[in-house]
């Protein structure tokens, strides 16, 4: 495709963009009061209504979605042993605390709703921090959103039968419900990830419980199930790292903290660690329950734990904790994911940005933006497509997290005038080892997954076209204003 083509192709994507926003406006009651950068000086901010607790929950809730419940399987199969499968959960754990300890301190010296973006902007340039937000706007958040809502409606069919069509339609409610309670009220929303998150936990904590002391497996101590290799078990940590992604969220909300330079760090911290505790836990527990070789066969060996703990009721229990748990996630992502795009529109990196970058008056919460990443959301689920875009920019992503956590380096170096209340502990070994951790997803899913890896560079690619796009216009609007 030529320059020509190139230059058509935004121009169709921007106006499209610019039609929605349009139609949205139609049915939105309030008047917009911001102009077409959506200068984020001249907008009322958002509540800072979370809590400690709160944002806690978000880093949990976001974190453990449906794949605690099935991910054993891949991670024994490839680490060769119980003890080195556990080491693999422990490994990647230690990669996304260091990866945490790392971000929290880049997240206390710029506490401002959008997280990565905001951090990419103001440490690499409004270039690198455009197309992270074009990736995760269009595509990653909607469709993740869109991917939790089908697979809570599939799980529901545990409970009730449903064909494709109502699988659809429950997957499209659930969005709506969880868009309406996050836009009512941000602190509402906030509870009920709270609520969501210790719901999920509960199952979890029985079977851990439980299998733990009743189980009559040889646990940790069972036998080799293949020969271990270097390659096998870093497979296996990749495949922790994956289960450990979402974290990361929660400085998305940073603006909307009651104490963002106290209450980041702390939920960052105490929320992996949660975590990693919890994953240790329960992959211990379905082994002291299950021969390990079974829980590789298994496609799904929490549910099949639960069922030898407690009988058929312990399926029921498993899917019942399946379903509060992707609930949980998906009111996270879609809490977090929003204000990503909220902050791009009030930044002037959005088309029809004043209306995107717009609170409603009402509630104080970023309707428009929430209403976009929704109605996307609902699209994808009805394509089908939601799984095969959010493979393409898993890649892209990566890339992005990983230079944020390089960019405390730069954030000490350039940035010094900047307050840090928090400072990363062991400087630079823990920042490296977050750093390592991020190369090694890169380099091996680009070997293992090139055609996803190579399509994801192309459409991040084809943000920089409308970055220019915008980025004219804005200079336009600030010529003729002047």
């Amino acid at each position: 495709m030529g320059n020509y083509g190139i230059e058509k192709a935004v121009e169709v994507v921007v106006f499209n963009m610019e039609r929605m926003g349009k139609w949205m406006e139609s049915v939105s009651k309030s008047k917009i009061r911001v102009n077409d950068t959506a200068n984020a000086s001249e907008i009322k901010g958002l509540k800072k209504e979370i809590g400690l607790f709160e944002a806690i929950a978000i880093v949990i809730g976001v974190v453990i979605g449906s794949g605690i419940f099935f991910k054993a399987s891949f991670v024994f199969k490839n680490a060769g042993s119980p003890m080195m499968g556990i080491l693999a959960w422990i490994a990647g754990g230690v990669i996304t605390m260091a990866s945490g300890l790392t971000i929290a301190e880049i997240a206390t010296a710029i506490p401002k709703t959008g997280g990565v973006f905001v951090y990419l902007k103001e440490l690499y340039g409004e270039k690198w921090a455009f197309l992270f937000g074009w990736v995760q706007s269009v595509i990653y958040v909607p469709g993740a959103a869109a991917a939790l809502a089908i697979v809570f409606a599939t799980q529901a069919t545990s409970f009730v039968p449903l064909n494709d069509l109502q699988q659809k339609l429950l997957a499209v409610a659930m969005i709506l419900i969880i868009m309406i309670s996050n836009v009512l009220s941000t602190r509402l929303g906030s509870k009920v990830q709270f609520i969501s998150t210790i719901g999920k936990l509960i199952p979890i904590f029985i079977i851990i419980g439980y299998g733990l002391t009743k189980g009559t497996a040889q646990g940790i101590m069972g036998t080799t199930t293949s020969v271990g290799t270097i390659t096998g078990f870093g497979t296996a940590i990749l495949g922790t790292l994956w289960a450990y992604d979402g974290w990361v969220g929660v400085g998305n909300i940073a603006g909307e903290l009651k104490n963002p330079k106290k209450d980041l760090p702390k939920s960052i911290i105490i929320g992996v660690t949660m975590i990693i505790a919890v994953y240790v836990l329960i992959n211990l527990a379905i082994i002291q329950v299950i021969p390990v070789e079974e829980v590789i066969a298994s496609s799904k060996p929490a549910s099949d734990a639960a069922t030898i703990l407690f009988g058929n009721g312990g399926a029921a229990l498993i899917s019942a904790g399946i379903l509060i748990s992707i609930f949980g996630a998906l009111n996270g992502y879609l809490l977090t994911g929003v204000r990503i795009p909220f902050a791009m529109a009030q930044d002037g990196l959005m088309p029809y940005a004043s209306f995107f970058g717009k609170i409603n008056e009402k509630y104080q919460t970023p309707l428009n933006a929430f209403a976009l990443e929704v109605v996307l959301a609902c699209i994808y689920v009805f394509s089908g497509s939601f799984e095969m875009l959010t493979n393409l920019v898993t890649f892209i992503l990566w890339i992005f997290f990983t230079m944020a956590v390089a960019g405390v380096f730069i954030l000490r170096k350039k940035h010094k005038h900047i307050e840090r209340p928090y400072q990363v502990p062991l400087y630079p070994i823990v920042p490296m080892v977050g750093i390592i951790g991020g190369l090694y997803i890169i380099v091996n899913t680009l070997f293992t997954d090139t055609s996803n890896a190579l399509y994801g560079l192309a459409i991040t690619a084809i943000g920089l076209p409308v970055y220019i796009y915008i980025s004219k216009r804005n200079k336009m609007i600030k010529t003729f204003t002047k």
